[in-house]
Order: structure tokens, then C-alpha cells, then sequence
């Protein structure tokens, strides 16, 4: 019965951004989905990321970084995912011609 009145605010595989409040004693970020604690490590404070949940516990969850947070829409956080793959795809064609070059 005392899980009815504690729904959990996440669940694994959950992907959301969150605003890094805090650090923790060894170093990871600690941010807060509805007063809900979530752990990143290899983050610092004021960070904004986009974080996909790994673990679900009582009182908390850890989450790994899966990309920056936008501080925006959902929509516009593709718009800048999609400039972000286009601009690889540049470097790597400028990689081969470099290397196309060299031969």
C-alpha cells in the first residue's frame, strides 16, 4: 500500500533533461525530478543534460549522460541534435579527402 501513495517520478530506460543541482561527495551531479533525487556522474553544477534513467531505487535513481540539454522545446533540441550529425558528416568527408589526398 505504501507504494500506491510513492509513484516513482521515472522509470528505467526513461530519457529526460534535467538541470544538475548539486554535487555529490565523490563528485557526481545530483539533480531533482520532483523532488525525486537522480545521479550523473561526470557532471558538474548548473549543467543542463539530457540523461537516459539506468537504475530505479526507493529513494533515488542513477542516469548516464546520452546529450546536452537544450534549455528549450523537445523540438528544439532535435533542430541542434541534427545540426550537431550534420557537422560530423562534414568532418568525416574532410577526413577523406585528407587521407584520399596523402595516398
Amino acid at each position: 500500500m505504501m507504494n500506491d501513495r510513492f509513484r516513482k517520478p521515472v522509470e528505467q530506460g526513461d530519457e529526460i533533461e534535467v538541470t544538475i543541482e548539486s554535487t555529490g561527495a565523490k563528485g557526481d551531479g545530483i539533480a531533482k525530478v520532483n523532488n525525486f533525487v537522480v545521479i550523473v556522474p561526470g557532471v558538474k553544477q548548473g549543467d543542463v543534460v539530457k540523461v537516459k534513467i539506468t537504475r530505479v531505487l526507493k529513494k533515488m535513481a542513477f542516469a548516464e549522460v546520452v546529450g546536452e540539454g537544450s534549455g528549450k522545446s523537445e523540438e528544439s533540441y532535435s533542430e541542434s541534435e541534427e545540426e550537431a550529425e550534420s557537422n560530423e558528416e562534414s568532418s568525416d568527408e574532410e577526413a577523406l579527402e585528407e587521407d584520399e589526398e596523402e595516398q
